[in-house]
């Protein structure tokens, strides 16, 4: 099991901490619900560190890229960074990330960390253009800081004009007094908000420096258990419940990132499945009687008949009702259709809604 460089912290803060993708993680401090909230009204720091990245250098950095993600890497340009996966050749998905341009012969990969060693695999085996590979995922750490407050939180800190950042871009500066940090305007959580991606040895400096300036907006430390809660409101994937090798990218809402405007693994396949159409896809839904739906719940319809399962489902904190994601035959995908989850051996009954959940 792998520790953080700033797993000391975490406990010192009363982190409960749990085994995640072979490492040590905090998983909450004060707990969800209040974590929760935090960062959708003002802001919270998520040691995610167990995240992976690597380099890819080179003349044919962008063949390779366009080969191996779904999504159209020739639209990026120096700064801009896009969501994307990587396709297997069965239609379904090695993985999501993202996919930095840092110049046009230098791009970062973001992946999850319990498919570093797999997308490392992947990724090198249609290295055929002479592309330089580095996987630098032990020696970075990450912080995402997010919420409404975040920029106000952490302005202090740097000359960046955190404020003017588009979403879905980044600089590289001067951070805490530590050059070369990348500052990233992303996150998981649809609260708004950075990520920081800077050397482990700088980890427990910039870790104090942000609550020193964000003590004034209430930043709090936040555990990963609130991370699901927050994206699971927004209906994003999460790898391993609601994507995975089996699931294709059109099957899980994520034809936005999958662009047949170029050659990629399994686009053929994929492209007639889009022609034709998916026999499942994954829907938002929201308990109408009580009870939480749970990942691997089967949803049915009113006759008992299994139409699907679930893959992700909570009790929403913001929301105060239990909502959740799961794949159910197309029939029954559109909004406002009448579904059940099975709970105990009893039909619950939940109505497919669109996302975000409200």
């Amino acid at each position: 099991m792998k520790n953080v460089a700033l797993n000391d912290i975490h406990i010192a803060l009363g982190a409960k901490m749990v085994p995640f993708a072979g490492f040590n993680m905090p998983v909450q401090y004060a707990g969800i619900n209040v974590e929760h909230e935090t960062v959708r009204k003002t802001v919270g720091v998520f040691d995610v560190s167990h995240m992976g990245e690597f380099i890819l250098k080179g003349d044919g950095v962008l063949d390779l890229i366009q080969k191996v993600t779904s999504n159209d890497a020739s639209k990026l340009y120096d700064g801009k960074i896009q969501y994307s996966c990587l396709p297997n050749k069965n239609g379904g998905i090695v993985d999501d990330l993202l996919v930095y341009r840092m110049d046009d012969k230098t791009y970062m990969l973001v992946v999850n960390a319990s498919n570093i060693d797999k997308d490392w695999d992947w990724i090198s085996n249609y290295n055929t253009y002479g592309v330089n590979m580095k996987n630098i995922s032990d020696r970075t750490s990450l912080l995402a800081v997010q919420g409404p407050k975040a920029a106000e939180a952490l302005q202090s800190l740097t000359d960046v004009d955190l404020a003017s950042m588009e979403y879905y871009t980044f600089k590289k500066g001067i951070f805490a007094g530590i050059d070369n940090v990348v500052i990233s305007a992303t996150g998981y959580t649809g609260a708004g908000g950075f990520e920081l991606y800077f050397d482990n040895q700088y980890a427990e400096h910039i870790w104090k420096e942000i609550f020193r300036a964000g003590e004034p907006f209430g930043i709090k430390p936040i555990g990963l258990a609130a991370r699901d809660t927050l994206r699971l409101e927004m209906g994003f994937c999460l790898y391993g419940n609601d994507i995975d090798d089996t699931t294709s990218p059109l099957e899980a809402g994520l034809g936005w990132i999958t662009k047949f405007t170029k050659d990629f693994i399994n686009s053929e396949n994929l492209a007639i499945q889009k022609q034709t159409g998916v026999e499942r896809k994954l829907v938002g839904f929201e308990m109408i009687d009580r009870g939480i739906p749970r990942h691997d719940y089967e949803i049915t319809d009113a006759d008992g008949n299994t139409i699907g399962k679930v893959t992700s489902g909570t009790q929403s904190p913001s929301l105060q009702k239990a909502v959740g994601l799961g794949y159910v035959k197309t029939s029954f995908s559109k909004e406002g259709a009448e579904i059940y989850i099975k709970i105990r051996d009893n039909k619950i009954k939940a109505q497919i809604v669109k996302f975000p959940f409200k």
